[in-house]
């Protein structure tokens, strides 16, 4: 009993819901609302000429009233048939630019959310979110809204008119039809979270088949293919089950409707032969209630198909409002500092944080990046290094403790005015579906040519980009599939050097690379670190010795620090990582004559 009424409050919480999307279109609505009037009214004039035609012009041969009632026919007709065109270049287009409307502020709105909430959703989930949740929603706007308001105003019409007829027989009818009605709200109740449940099953198929679309060389080169079809059919199985659920329901309601109109009609024939013989009504009488009668019924049956469009639409409104309740990170009430321009100066005060409550990742971590300096972390998977990068990024923040920028706590800070400040390059370039040079340009839109090109050539871009017969203009293809890894990553290293960064990450920059590759990027990130408060994720060793300190760090601490020599002649953690894995391996980062100084401290 308490889930059924946690599910009606749900409900009653979309109406305010409902109403903001209708309010801006009110004059819409209430232009849209004459013209239904209008062309409910015109649809009455011929069951209403019907009783004239027979009782007036035939049975009585006044045949001067024949002209004057097929003309007002005619009329009436057109009439209703040009604001049928009306209403739906009107309200279809209105639910059509809804939708629109609705997908960007969603879309809009989840790009201002938390990592977090990323980390805890599917891409295909939001992906569903976005273009399928507010499909239905056309149906608050559009047609379907129409045929179920004019079905509505339709029916009062008839029912009024019926009773001037019979009386007897309008209130027999009219019981019946509320018996019925009785039925389709408990069925509706049935219905409304059958779909609901659709859209969450939906959008779990459609994350899974995102991925395994994404992750197709990996599927093909352990010949997962069969194994992912099987995953795919259990999810297509579960859509057609509750599809089925939900037709067998929407069935019932279809045969209680048309038991419905069997059982009237034959009520009504019953009822209007004893009235007819009672000289109670005319013939034209009779044929006018049968005619008036099937426009009240029509649109109680209508509202079967109308009622479960309606349903599935505020299904979709309601799992939309649960993403639209989330909070953006660039809400929070505390963040209220601009930081217009900064000189890059990051301090971690005794940080600690937990991805979740009772299991710290990080264990008061301290430590002082002055700025144009160059900070590596070291040290195995899992030792909080990503997490710590991730604090500086601002995309957590830390339990206890503060992470300063300039003096300012990064938790008061506005994200916008500060990440603008900030540039990444990932061991894994992210491209978009684009051109080389709007790769290049997404971090400044409003970057000229000149300078684009000047990033390219630091980068090395143009070595590459060149050799291709449409130069800076090839498309690179769904994430850079098109180019080789290197080459992504001098897309990538060109692009944070456009961006002009007061803060730079470097997140396994080059460990995926062959030597050829690294040697031509280091040449890149060697002029993109000048000047800059540069982070260095490294398990290469070998990238690092040039930095000005090198933070080790395992099970969420610092356990030491210092420059390469340091803690290489220390002989501790760092020492037992580098010799394992590199020797005494030289490298671009090495300085001129530190080679010898190692060799020596190696001794």
């Amino acid at each position: 009993m308490e889930k059924k009424s946690a599910k009606s409050v749900n409900l009653k919480a979309l109406l305010p819901e409902v109403w903001a999307l209708m309010r801006p279109r009110r004059g819409l609505l209430a232009l849209g609302g004459l013209l239904m009037v209008i062309n409910r009214v015109c649809g009455l004039a011929l069951p209403l000429s019907t009783k004239y035609l027979i009782d007036n012009v035939i049975r009585q041969g006044q045949m001067h009233l024949l002209v004057p009632l097929v003309l007002a026919v005619a009329g009436a007709t057109i009439i209703q048939g040009v604001t049928s065109f009306s209403l739906t270049q009107l309200l279809s287009k209105a639910g059509q630019r809804l939708i629109t409307e609705m997908r960007m502020k969603v879309q809009e709105h989840i790009g201002r959310l938390p990592i977090r909430f990323y980390d805890a959703n599917k891409t295909g989930t939001l992906v569903s979110r976005i273009m399928s949740d507010v499909e239905g929603i056309r149906n608050l706007m559009g047609t379907g809204l129409v045929e179920l308001g004019g079905g509505l105003l339709t029916a009062v019409l008839s029912l009024f008119l019926l009773f001037r007829v019979s009386a007897l027989m309008t209130s027999v009818t009219l019981a019946v039809l509320l018996i019925f009605g009785a039925v389709l709200q408990r069925a509706f109740k049935t219905v409304r979270p059958i779909f609901r449940e659709r859209g969450k099953i939906n959008a779990a198929v459609t994350g899974r088949l995102t991925e395994t679309l994404g992750g197709v060389r990996v599927i093909k080169g352990y010949h997962a293919e069969a194994r992912e079809a099987a995953v795919f059919a259990a999810g297509a199985q579960k859509i057609l089950a509750n599809v089925f659920q939900s037709l067998t329901t929407i069935s019932l309601m279809t045969l209680a409707s048309t038991v419905l109109m069997g059982l009237v009609g034959a009520l009504v024939m019953f009822l209007g032969a004893h009235q007819i013989a009672a000289h109670r009504i005319t013939v034209g009488d009779f044929v006018l209630f049968t005619s008036l009668l099937a426009f009240m019924v029509a649109p109680v049956v209508q509202v079967v198909n109308i009622g479960t469009q309606i349903s599935e639409a505020l299904a979709g409104l309601e799992r939309t409002k649960e993403i639209l309740s989330e909070r953006p990170e660039d809400e929070d009430p505390k963040r209220v500092r601009d930081l217009p321009s900064i000189t890059g100066d990051v301090q971690f005060d005794h940080v600690n944080f937990s991805y979740e409550p009772g299991k710290p990742v990080l264990h008061d971590v301290s430590f002082d990046a002055r700025p144009g300096t160059v900070t590596a972390l070291v040290g195995s998977s899992g030792s909080g290094k990503s997490t710590t990068i991730g604090l500086i990024t601002a995309f957590q923040e830390p339990d206890s403790g503060i992470v300063w920028v300039d003096g300012v706590d990064l938790s008061t800070v506005k994200l916008s005015s500060y990440r603008e400040q900030l540039g990444v390059v990932l061991q894994e370039s992210f491209l978009f579906d684009g051109t080389i040079r709007e790769n290049v340009g997404f971090s400044r839109p409003e970057a000229t040519e000149q300078q684009i090109m000047e990033a390219c050539r630091i980068a090395r871009v143009d070595e590459f980009a060149l050799g291709f017969p449409e130069g800076f203009d090839t498309i690179v293809g769904e994430r850079g599939v098109k180019l080789s890894g290197g080459q992504k990553q001098r897309v990538s290293i060109a692009r944070a050097i456009l961006a002009d960064p007061r803060i730079l990450i470097l997140d396994e920059a080059t460990s995926s690379l062959d030597s050829e590759s690294e040697a031509k990027i280091q040449e890149g990130l060697s002029y993109l670190m000048q000047g800059r408060t540069t982070f260095v994720i490294a398990h290469r060793l070998s990238t690092i010795r040039r930095a000005d300190q090198i933070l080790v760090m395992e099970g969420g601490r610092i356990i030491e620090r210092g420059t390469h020599g340091e803690l290489y002649a220390l002989g501790g953690r760092y020492y037992d990582l580098y010799t394992r894995q590199h020797g005494l391996e030289t490298n671009l980062f090495l300085a001129p004559g530190e080679g010898d100084v190692v060799e020596e401290l190696s001794r």
